[in-house]
This record gives C-alpha cells, structure tokens and sequence, in this order.
C-alpha cells in the first residue's frame, strides 16, 4: 500500500538539483573548475521541465479519473 501518490514532476526536480550539487562539489573539491553562472541555466531547465511534467501527470491523472467517476471528477458533491 503506498502511503502517498508517487509525484515525477518532484523526482526530477530533485534530479536536476542534485546534479547541481554534484557539479558544485565537483568544483569545491578541486576535480573541475566551474564558473559560478553555469548552473544557473541547468537549474531553470530542470524547474521547468519539473512543472511540465506535473502539469501533464495532474492532466493524466484528471483525465483517469474522469473516466472511473464522473461525478467525482467534476468536483460534486455526492
């Protein structure tokens, strides 16, 4: 049983910050030089892929829903 729903928009924003930490840590300990400004486009790409994917898997799951229980979908109470 899962204790909540399973959410890709956060997993892959937390792909993109991650590998933003790797690549600081990379250079704070002498493998590569990074300039300060290159993350920067890294992160915006990742934070707007993240909302694409959400707003497609809230789509999905709306759209599933509406299938299963019309009623339910539309917001009504019943």
């Amino acid at each position: 049983m899962q204790r909540h729903e399973f959410q890709p928009g956060k997993l892959v924003a937390g792909l993109f910050l991650t590998l933003a930490g790797v690549i600081y840590a990379g250079d704070a300990g002498g493998l590569w030089e990074t300039p300060w400004f290159a993350v920067i486009p890294l992160l915006v790409v990742g934070l707007c892929l993240a909302g694409i994917v959400a707003l497609l898997t809230h789509a999905v799951r709306r759209r599933r829903r509406a299938r299963r229980d019309p009623v339910a979908a539309r917001g009504e109470a019943g």
